[in-house]
């Protein structure tokens, strides 16, 4: 009798791949490690050959997993077009998310909410934590992705962000002049934090460029106009901290969480996935793999 794939377990293979974490993939799929590990076992003995290599650090496929790879993207194309006919009714899921927790997790998130569901229309909106979290509380947004500010409580903790004060590698900070910063306009929380920081070290500072977004303000540094304090996981290569060798004031650390008031299974499970991802990326970007 010829062996037949499972479509779950497949799907299953396809996370740890992208996600490189069975932690994660069990985030993203609402169980446990132990049961992923299982799939991934039964899926390597139907096939005969080894996918995944496990260390302290990540899980990395191996040459068969990465020739695998493709042809279980395939099948599950294949298996969602045949379902397609019966697709439930399309659902729409709001998402906001602080801009500067955005960052680079923002494109493999849209990827992995793509490849779940076709149905799943998505309203992302970026903007202030403090704003995308009113939203929120008025019942304007299914869920957020904010930093904790104030006395708030409550949430998923996605990573936990290391400040730093950034700049181009050419970038010189004239005697005697003040500190030429590069921020977005209030009521953003980090200017506020690297503001007030500056104003208690005693450290004069100008305003020298606002941005609409830490896009901007990030293209702003790279040119060299000026400093901005950014979260490390955030800033692009081409930006290095300068803050010690400057004596500027350390900005801490700052959480960040996802609020979520959604019931529906499906946007659940979208959700669960968006958790993964970030924190999965974060992770890489930070360079701590240390459960895998």
């Amino acid at each position: 009798m010829t062996p037949t794939l499972d479509i779950a377990t497949v799907q299953a293979f396809l996370l740890v791949a992208d996600l490189q974490s069975f932690t994660r993939t069990a985030e993203a799929l609402g169980t446990t490690q132990a049961a992923v590990s299982l799939k991934l076992q039964r899926l390597e003995t139907l096939l005969g050959k080894r996918l995944v290599e496990r260390s302290p650090r990540a899980v990395r496929l191996t040459a068969d997993g990465a020739s695998f790879l493709e042809r279980a993207r395939l099948l599950i194309a294949a298996h969602d077009r045949a379902l397609s006919d019966e697709a439930p009714a399309a659902q729409s899921l709001s998402l906001g998310i602080s801009d500067h927790a955005a960052g680079p997790e923002l494109v493999p998130l849209l990827e992995r909410l793509h490849a779940m569901s076709s149905n799943l229309t998505l309203a992302v909106t970026i903007g202030f934590s403090r704003e995308m979290q009113d939203a929120y509380d008025a019942g304007e947004l299914d869920a957020v992705i904010v930093r904790q500010e104030g006395s708030r409580r409550g949430g998923e903790k996605l990573t936990e962000d290391e400040f730093g004060w950034f700049a181009a590698r050419r970038f010189t900070l004239a005697k005697g002049e003040p500190l030429p910063l590069a921020t977005l306009a209030p009521p953003c929380g980090v200017r506020a934090v690297a503001v007030r920081a500056l104003d208690k070290a005693g450290i004069a500072w100008r305003e020298r460029f606002v941005g609409g977004g830490v896009t901007a303000v990030v293209a702003a540094t790279l040119a060299g106009l000026a400093i901005a304090p950014l979260a490390r996981r955030i800033a692009p290569p081409g930006l290095v901290d300068i803050g010690p060798p400057h004596k500027l004031p350390k900005l801490g650390s700052s959480k960040v969480m996802l609020h979520s008031k959604v019931s529906d299974p499906a946007k659940l499970a979208a959700l669960r996935a968006v958790a993964a991802t970030f924190r999965s990326v974060a992770a890489r970007r930070y360079g701590r793999f240390g459960d895998p």
